[in-house]
């Protein structure tokens, strides 16, 4: 793979870049073969059609942002970081959502990636603060929280409506006063 391979921000392993419509076809074997990991806390899109509307949302919606994790000596789909509810004005803020795939989970990519998304968020599109919303049970990702300077601000019962029901939340948080300079 080329040095940068066109990624909007790079770390030693990894590089974050937009979704494409062409990845398709990567993304959704990459999620059917990551059920296990994910179920019951995400449900990534399985299909073409699936897929096409997922990305379509995250290309044309400006209160969205969405990052493909790619491994930088493949360039493979080791997972994906979405900014949700941007807001402008005096919020300047997003709601994190991310998965890791399960050939890349537990090697470190997601919090190099989480890192890089922190940095490109509070850099290039000037928010101020981030916000995880975890369900308490879901280890992985409250440690890939933490792991990554967010801190836990509190807990919200029926929350989020996620596989049926509505799901309690903690919520984690980080400002840009939080993580130094860029």
């Amino acid at each position: 793979m080329p040095e940068n391979a066109g990624y909007l921000a790079a770390g030693p392993r990894v590089g974050l870049r937009h979704f494409t419509q062409e990845d398709g076809a990567e993304f959704t074997e990459r999620a059917r073969e990551s059920r296990s990991l994910h179920e019951p806390w995400l449900f990534p899109p399985g299909s073409a059609d699936a897929y096409a509307r997922y990305a379509g949302r995250l290309i044309e919606d400006p209160t969205k942002a969405g990052f493909l994790v790619c491994e930088r000596d493949s360039g493979a789909i080791a997972g994906f970081i979405n900014i949700n509810n941007i807001v402008a004005g005096g919020f300047l803020c997003g709601a994190l959502g991310y998965g890791a795939f399960a050939h890349a989970a537990g090697r470190g990519l997601m919090t190099e990636a989480l890192d890089l998304v922190v940095r490109y968020a509070f850099g290039e599109l000037g928010l101020h603060r981030l916000e995880i919303n975890v369900q308490p049970g879901n280890t992985g990702s409250i440690a890939l929280a933490r792991r990554c300077g967010f801190r836990r601000e509190g807990f919200s019962p029926d929350f989020i409506h996620i596989d049926g029901a509505w799901r309690d939340h903690e919520r984690w948080a980080i400002t840009s006063e939080m993580t130094g300079p860029r």
